[in-house]
């Protein structure tokens, strides 16, 4: 598969998580996904199954690709900008990793990586999560004590 058509294919899935779950739920999802392609990459690497390990890698990257180019820098400025550039950093990483001498290691630091930004993006879906919570509760509330008074 060409290079444009997974990078097709990571478009459209993301899309797709996006329509089907919430955003941060579809974010976690990918991350979880990417770090699962780059361990079975790895696997297949170091049993010698070097066109599936590469399948794999290009998969993940083609994710992490995706994740990077639906950021909206409008209105996450700074952090979006940093996102974008951890990704494009992580996508670099694994491309100049696979097939080297310390390829293990390497992405065992991708790994590790990732799944601290995955770890990070579900406690701001959790916190969000929260304060929808809240939010909803709280117009809740103010309906409930508009329509006492006005009884």
């Amino acid at each position: 598969m060409t290079q444009n058509a997974t990078a097709y294919l990571a478009n459209n899935a993301y899309r797709s998580a996006a329509v089907a779950v919430p955003p941060l739920k579809a974010v976690v999802m990918l991350c979880d996904g990417a770090i699962t392609l780059l361990q079975k990459a790895l696997d297949a690497h170091e049993a010698k199954r070097f066109e599936e390990g590469h399948t794999y890698l290009t998969r993940a990257t083609a994710i992490l690709r995706g994740l990077s180019h639906h950021l909206d820098v409008t209105r996450g400025g700074a952090m979006a900008d940093r996102l974008f550039r951890t990704y494009n950093t992580l996508i670099m990483a694994c491309l100049r990793s696979y097939g080297r001498p310390h390829a293990r290691e390497n992405f065992r630091r991708i790994i590790a990586s990732l799944t601290e930004l995955r770890d990070a993006w579900k406690f701001v879906e959790a916190t969000a999560g929260k304060a929808a919570k809240a939010k909803t509760l709280d117009k809740t509330l103010d309906k409930t004590l508009e329509s006492a008074a006005g009884r």
